[in-house]
């Protein structure tokens, strides 16, 4: 592992302070994330995927990591699949072509996944001084931003991170029992979810190709997954000072999710290279990073 000896004296509070998290979290990126990050330094993976469901800490972690290599004077771009959510009047249309579930954002077949192998290949070869700028969709609007953020090269590893990062399609037979209310009333041909898991066979393999290593936080329960949803959009809420969704509209929504993040929990867990097993606290009950336990 690479020493941990380098790491300025400050960087944990400093991150702390800087992204409002509190100080339980130090413990945990002292136990948990500091050696994933050691690893990586090591491995040097070109492509970082971190998947896990909504409010599990995703972009927290990328960030700790982004900021982590900046300490050792190494360059990390993050993309959000979130941010590569096709706009508000493609899904639309989408609706109109193939199924109304496809208007709300989040499943495979909502990205533009050749935007995303665009990008990705683009970051892994930008020159000293060259810049790209990456879609920012904007969640309140549930449409793409106008405004970008800038990438600078050259860039030592780039982490895609969101929920379905790294998923991989079900068998046809699992299709045909509904999971939830949504997929009974309003998918009960299975259109919607034929389209999707379609997805993940002939579109996202693609993009997901690209990631040479995968890290997964695996939520306690999907039931914890409503709870946390709770929370991002009350923070969000406050950040803006745009209201968002209700609790009941946030029980709704994540429906889309749920048999795809269930999924995820029983067929990610051996593909991914290390796991990270979370608990409703959002803290770590235990992890493993390849084949070591830590």
């Amino acid at each position: 592992m690479v020493s941990t000896m380098n790491i300025p004296n400050d960087f944990i509070s400093t991150f702390l302070e800087r992204h409002q998290l509190p100080q339980s979290f130090a413990e945990l990126a002292t136990r948990w994330y500091l050696p994933l990050c050691d690893w990586l330094l090591e491995t040097r993976p070109a492509v970082l995927g971190i998947n896990g469901s909504q409010g599990s800490g995703k972009s927290t972690l990328a960030d700790f990591i982004a900021e982590r290599f900046a300490t050792a004077g190494k360059n990390v771009a993050v993309l959000s699949i979130d941010d590569l959510y096709l706009t508000k009047a493609q899904r639309t249309k989408l609706a109109q072509d193939v199924h109304p579930l496809l208007a709300t954002r989040g499943m495979p077949g909502t990205h533009d996944v050749e935007l995303g192998v665009e990008l990705v290949q683009k970051l892994q070869t930008l020159g000293r001084g060259e810049g790209l700028e990456l879609p920012v969709f904007d969640k309140a609007a549930d449409d793409r931003s106008a405004v970008g953020k800038r990438c600078t090269g050259p860039v030592d590893m780039v982490i895609l991170e969101g929920w379905c990062v790294g998923s991989v399609a079900q068998a046809p037979n699992d299709l045909l029992q509904s999971v939830n209310a949504l997929e009974a009333t309003e998918d009960s041909n299975g259109t919607w979810l034929r389209y999707v898991n379609n997805q993940l066979v002939e579109t996202y393999p693609a993009l997901f190709r690209l990631i040479d290593a995968l890290v997964l936080l695996k939520v306690p329960t999907f039931e914890q997954v409503y709870h946390w949803r709770c929370e991002q959009e009350h923070k969000l809420e406050q950040a803006t000072g745009r209201r968002g969704m209700s609790d009941s509209q946030i029980e709704r929504f994540i429906q889309h999710y749920e048999r795809l993040t269930r999924w995820n929990l029983l067929s990610l867990p051996s593909q991914a290279d290390a796991v990270f097993e979370l608990n409703k606290s959002h803290g770590i009950d235990a992890g493993r990073i390849e084949a070591t336990a830590l």
